[in-house]
C-alpha cells in the first residue's frame, strides 16, 4: 500500500515539476506576452495621401532600426524628410528628423527616433485614418529606462530601440482608428 502510494505522488510531483518548468519556459520564450498567434498587421490609409506617403516611410525608418541598420535609417529618414516638406501641420515632425538625418550612429539614431515618433503620433492622430488601424506602442526600458513610443502597423512588438538586442520588449498602449 505504502508504494502505491508513493508511486501516486512521485507521478504528482513529476507533473507539478514538469508543469512548471513548462509555464518558466515559456514565460521567458514570451517576453512581454507576444507571440505568433497575436500578430495582427493592418494597413493604414490617411485621407491626406501625402501623410499617408510620408507614414509609409516613417515605417522604413523604423523598420532599418529593427533591423539595427544605422546606414538604411539614415536613408529612409531623408527620403522622410523630403515627404514631410508636404504635409500639412509636420514641422514639428520634420524637425525631429531633420536631427536624427543628421547621425549615422545607430545608437544615436535609437535616441532621435523617440522625439520623431512622438511627433508622427501626434500628427497621424490628427491625420484622419480613412480605413485601417495604427497601433501606438511602448517600451520601458528604451532611452535608459525612460521609456519610448514607436507607431506600427502591427500589433506584434519589433522593438526599433533594441532590435534583436530585446526584439520583443514592449507592448501596444493604444490602437489609432
Amino acid at each position: 500500500m505504502k508504494t502505491i502510494k508513493q508511486a501516486s505522488m512521485k507521478t504528482k510531483l513529476t507533473t507539478l515539476v514538469f508543469a512548471l518548468c513548462c509555464g518558466i519556459a515559456f514565460a521567458q520564450h514570451d517576453h512581454a506576452g507576444n507571440d505568433q498567434s497575436k500578430t495582427q498587421t493592418t494597413t493604414a490609409t490617411f485621407k491626406d495621401a501625402k501623410l499617408g506617403a510620408a507614414y509609409a516611410h516613417y515605417l522604413i525608418v523604423k523598420d532599418a532600426l529593427v533591423a539595427s541598420n544605422a546606414e538604411d535609417a539614415k536613408k529612409a529618414a531623408d527620403e522622410f524628410q523630403k515627404l514631410l516638406k508636404d504635409v500639412k501641420g509636420s514641422a514639428a515632425v520634420l524637425a525631429a528628423t531633420t536631427k536624427f538625418a543628421s547621425t549615422s550612429v545607430l545608437s544615436e539614431q535609437r535616441k532621435l527616433f523617440s522625439a520623431v515618433s512622438n511627433e508622427m503620433t501626434t500628427l497621424v492622430k490628427g491625420g484622419q485614418l480613412s480605413s485601417g488601424a495604427l497601433y501606438l506602442e511602448y517600451c520601458p526600458m528604451a532611452n535608459g529606462n525612460e521609456g519610448a513610443y514607436w507607431l506600427s502597423n502591427e500589433k506584434q512588438i519589433k522593438n526599433p530601440y533594441f532590435g534583436d538586442r530585446m526584439l520583443k520588449c514592449g507592448s501596444v498602449k493604444e490602437t489609432i482608428q
